[in-house]
């Protein structure tokens, strides 16, 4: 991969924005992309290097976004047959070059790393940090009492809430014992986590649950939360409850994230809904073409028309009166 994009897609990660990485797998000639050649698609829609002529551009454009809100990867094949080029795996799409050839590109979203918040300093927080730093989270710990030295595997350690502290999608552990159980989860819970888990009985939850319902909580927002939090496998030592604990943030996480349709209109489990995809249809050769970054477009009679290639573009200039007549034939067919 170039430089200048492994340097993209490190800004992107750090900020914790969603992309996808695009790579040439295998081509046939004459197509004009090569084995490795790579690109950077965010989920803006913004579109950065080179995987094939621009024709290729808007449906790579449209499948990367697919990929990234459906947050698994594709595998692309381009040619002249797509009918010839399906199996299993494969997306099949018709290649649009004027100059043929067939090309497979692989994409691969890049969600953000996902993040385990622990409330509290309790043995059970400090065994939770070293299982959730091997499973791959991003741990950060907030507690008055709490240091960077207790906690190691941790991000970063805070003392209080901070604005960016819990964002949406976040997993979180409410583990304060008591002492500010009421005041934590009031102020995690309106933030939308993908799992909010608080260490209390149920008898002290249900006393939580009437208070912060008094406070204006919705009762909505406080049926997600697991209280006990963990599995239910008769846990006893902190070891065995921080156990309980992260197998419960993953079994929740993968159910979610299967129960997700895979579509470009989706969000994955935990994340904001994005505003839907807008698509048009190239007036020349039929292609569906992402509005959001899309290269080629022109203005006939007061409306905005799509293209996939500057090639369909050029055609649609020369004579438009002739693509638009056979667009309303076919729609009133």
């Amino acid at each position: 991969m170039r430089p200048d994009l492994l340097a993209l897609a490190s800004s992107l990660a750090a900020r914790e924005e969603r992309f996808a990485l695009v790579t040439v797998v295998r081509r046939e000639p004459p197509s004009s992309a090569r084995v490795g050649d790579t690109a950077v698609v965010t989920e803006k829609g913004d579109y950065y290097g080179w995987v094939g002529g621009g024709c290729t551009r808007s449906t790579v454009l449209r499948e990367a976004l697919r990929a990234i809100a459906g947050g698994e990867p594709r595998l692309l094949s381009l040619s002249p047959d797509p009918a010839g080029a399906r199996r299993p795996g494969v997306v099949a799409l018709p290649m649009t070059c004027d100059s043929g050839g067939t090309v497979e590109i692989y994409i691969e979203p890049v969600p953000p790393v996902a993040r385990l918040l622990l409330f509290g300093s309790s043995p059970v927080v400090r065994v939770l940090a070293r299982i959730g730093r091997a499973v791959g989270y991003r741990i950060e710990v907030i507690d008055p009492d709490a240091d960077q030295a207790d906690f190691p595997e941790a991000e970063r350690v805070l003392k209080e809430i901070a604005p960016d502290a819990v964002p949406r999608g976040a997993h979180v552990l409410v583990a304060t014992m008591g002492e500010r159980d009421l005041k934590t989860i009031e102020a995690v819970v309106t933030r939308a986590p993908a799992y909010l888990g608080v260490i209390a009985s149920r008898t002290r939850f249900a006393q939580l649950r009437d208070a912060l319902i008094a406070r204006g909580v919705s009762r909505d927002a406080l049926e997600g939360i697991a209280a006990p939090a963990g599995l239910d496998i008769g846990a006893r030592t902190p070891e065995e409850i921080a156990l309980s604990i992260m197998a419960q943030i993953v079994e929740r996480r993968r159910r979610a994230a299967a129960e997700t349709p895979q579509t470009g209109d989706s969000a994955p489990a935990g994340v904001a809904p994005r505003e839907k995809t807008r698509e048009a249809i190239d007036p020349v050769c039929g292609m569906a073409v992402t509005i959001a970054g899309a290269r080629h477009h022109a203005g006939v009679r007061g409306l905005t028309y799509y293209f996939c290639c500057a090639g369909c573009r050029t055609k649609f200039l020369a004579d438009p009166a002739r693509y638009l007549a056979a667009g309303a034939e076919a729609r009133g067919s």
